[in-house]
């Protein structure tokens, strides 16, 4: 019902024109019914293709400092998806495609699975933005809010910009990514069921 009011409340919102950009809620609902309650296999086999690439688990060559922040923000949330779901995963220095054990992805398949429509619907939207099942993983079940998601998910081009400056397309693409990722956030707030997520 809190979710249905708030979809309510974009569709009252609107102009004399419909504007979907301004109603992320109903967009994601939309695909809940159209896509993933039609096509859930697919998506959760999409979705398992990142537990075994994540980006958490790529750790950079140089410099020095950007991989103490990605120990340092990354790794917190891979001991917690070794603690929580008992998925341990292996970590890396460079791009070389890693072979991460078969029982953590089964045990991230089993999390991924558990989820009903509208929570697999958001947890699919974070993912696919983060580029990481364990970040979607950390702010469906409360171990993170939407800002740190974003900040682990984009720590690499955070810490670029940060040190040589960001154009201004770059900024604004950042600035979208980070509003789909609080839209996806809220959604799986409003369509917690009883805290079954949490």
């Amino acid at each position: 019902a809190v979710l249905a009011e708030a979809i309510a409340a974009e569709w009252q919102a609107q102009g004399e024109r419909i504007n979907p950009e301004t109603m992320p809620l109903t967009r994601l609902a939309f695909t809940a019914l159209d896509r993933v309650r039609q096509q859930r296999a697919a998506v959760i086999e999409s979705l398992l293709a990142y537990a075994g690439s994540d980006a958490l688990c790529y750790r950079a060559e140089s410099p020095q400092e950007l991989r103490a922040i990605q120990e340092a923000t990354w790794q917190p949330l891979l001991d917690w998806a070794a603690q929580r779901f008992g998925a341990s995963l292996a970590v890396t220095v460079g791009v070389v495609p890693l072979r991460q054990p078969t029982a953590a992805v089964a045990a991230l398949a089993g999390a991924v699975n558990d989820c009903d429509d509208l929570a697999l619907t958001g947890l699919a939207n974070v993912v696919q933005t983060a580029g990481s099942l364990v970040i979607g993983l950390a702010l469906l079940h409360h171990r993170i809010d939407a800002e740190a998601a974003f900040r682990a998910a984009f720590l690499d081009e955070c810490y670029q910009a940060d040190r040589w400056g960001s154009d201004p397309e770059a900024a604004m693409r950042r600035e979208r990514l980070a509003a789909d990722i609080a839209a996806a956030a809220l959604f799986l707030q409003l369509s917690r069921r009883n805290g079954a997520a949490g």
